[in-house]
């Protein structure tokens, strides 16, 4: 018995090692385990056909460990407590578990309650598909304007009531496209579509009503003028399973199945007295347990969310606001920035004449390079009349036309104005190199943040424990 015991207990221990060695862990961040199943599922996607600049597993394994720190810092800010950060992560946690809640139910009473409604609209009364000719005629028209209107649609009339019943559609359509003020309708030969009770003018719909398929109605006066009518057909309305099919159609446009998986949510979560987030959460632990694609994704957007949360904080923000630490940069890898040729650096102005050209370069004396567009508009133009309109930036040879004939003096060139700014000139200076990092600020920028993210990332290194097991890095996409 004993035996049997401990042979049992065995047993457990050996399937127990067998699903742990399945996935095995692959590296630890600050403690926390990640397995080779969700390392693959990261290095897969990034190094699928079509990335240029695929890596080895190796090559990765670094990369991959510099952006779980980051996301280890994120955790120990407790970013993701963060109301705004918390309720996109819940949503997008949310949108992952409805799709999997479709009430077919529902969806279902929701096409009835659709049918029905639509129904009863028509109290029982035939859907109809019809052509009219229209004569407009204003409800103010005077005597004179309402003779003229009742001649022309007579004159319609009769012109169609001695066709044959086999032309009179053609006919019909033909005269729509001539002679109807309707001209929308005009183009379609007067056919105005499909429409039951209660959708036309109720004169028109009254004498529609009263035709058969077929059959042309006499002119008929509405509050809009005079009509002809041609029934083209008409029907009882059609079943609901008729409809069904285009009414689910119209229901899944307006976000018919979100509706149903959000009407569950609601009913579920009250009735067990939980939030709605801890409901989503439930059902969302239990669709990863079993698909691990979809496990694969929720880890992915929330490392990638709170990765991008932590990285603008703590380096992109602080480095595009520390101009110091751009100027210093700049100063110490000028070599990088070195310009092949010189460049322009100023501005280009287009005014109405000359006077306001010099008036515009009179006024930037002490002016920083940086405000000479603001000083220049704010000074000569004004809401209702604009006499100058200015363009700065920085220039080398073929960059803009106006900048080669006046300032690198490209002589088969000529000036561009712009429409009512026939002057141009230009105000700046001429530089072989960069004079500040603000000439070059975007490059500079780059790499500056750059720098300071290595840096920063070195540090989380220093800060966080990092275990990588190479056994099992040997592995991957080998088991």
């Amino acid at each position: 018995m004993k035996k049997i015991a401990l042979l049992a207990t065995s047993v457990v221990m050996g399937l127990s090692a067998m699903a742990q060695s399945s996935d095995p862990v692959i590296m630890k961040i600050n403690g926390k385990s990640i397995t080779r199943s969700e390392f693959e599922y990261s290095f897969n996607k990034n190094n699928s056909d079509g990335v240029l600049d695929k890596k080895t597993v190796e090559e990765y394994v670094p990369l991959y460990v510099d952006f779980k720190l980051k996301v280890a810092e994120a955790e120990s800010q407790r970013l993701d407590t963060i109301s705004s950060l918390r309720k996109e992560l819940d949503g997008y946690r949310e949108q992952m578990v409805i799709p999997t809640l479709v009430d077919s139910a529902f969806i279902e009473r929701e096409a009835r309650k659709t049918y029905d409604n639509t129904a009863a609209r028509f109290e029982g009364q035939d859907l109809l598909m019809a052509s009219h000719i229209l004569v407009l005629m204003r409800q103010d028209a005077t005597a004179e304007q309402q003779a003229a209107a009742k001649a022309r649609i007579d004159s319609i009339y009769d012109a169609l009531k001695v066709v044959p019943k086999e032309h009179l559609a053609e006919k019909f359509a033909e005269l729509a496209k001539m002679t109807s003020d309707d001209k929308g309708s005009a183009q379609r030969g007067g056919a105005l579509g499909q429409f039951g009770k209660g959708m036309m003018i109720p004169d028109f719909e009254q004498a529609a009503y009263a035709l058969k398929a077929g059959e042309m109605s006499a002119p008929v006066k509405s509050t809009v003028g005079y009509h002809l009518i041609y029934m083209t057909e008409r029907h009882p309305f059609e079943s609901y399973e008729f409809h069904h099919d285009n009414i689910i159609k119209f229901l899944e446009q307006r976000g018919i199945r979100e509706a149903s998986a959000n009407a569950y949510l609601d009913s579920v979560s009250s009735q067990r007295g939980i939030t709605r987030t801890e409901l989503v959460n439930e059902l969302l632990e239990k669709i990863m347990a079993t698909d691990a694609e979809q496990k694969n994704l929720a880890q992915e957007y929330y490392d990638g969310t709170m990765m991008y949360e932590v990285t603008k904080k703590d380096v992109w923000d602080k480095a595009q606001e520390d101009k110091a630490g751009m100027e210093a940069y700049f100063a110490s890898h000028k070599k990088d920035y070195a310009w092949e040729a010189p460049r322009f650096c100023g501005i280009i102005i287009y005014a109405k004449d000359a006077a306001t050209a010099a008036k515009a370069k009179k006024l930037l004396k002490g002016v920083d390079e940086e405000d000479y567009a603001k000083t220049i508009v704010a000074a000569l133009n004004n809401d209702s009349v604009k006499v100058v309109r200015v363009e700065r930036g920085i220039y080398k040879r073929g960059d803009n036309a106006n900048v080669d004939k006046l300032v690198f003096k490209q002589k088969k060139t000529d000036l561009k104005p712009k429409k009512d700014f026939p002057v141009v000139d230009v105000y700046g200076v001429k530089a072989k190199a960069p004079r500040t990092y603000k000439d070059v600020r975007g490059q500079v920028a780059t790499d500056y943040q750059n720098m300071m993210e290595k840096l920063w990332v070195e540090g989380l290194r220093k800060k966080f424990a990092v275990e990588v097991y190479d056994d099992v890095v040997k592995t991957v996409n080998k088991n």
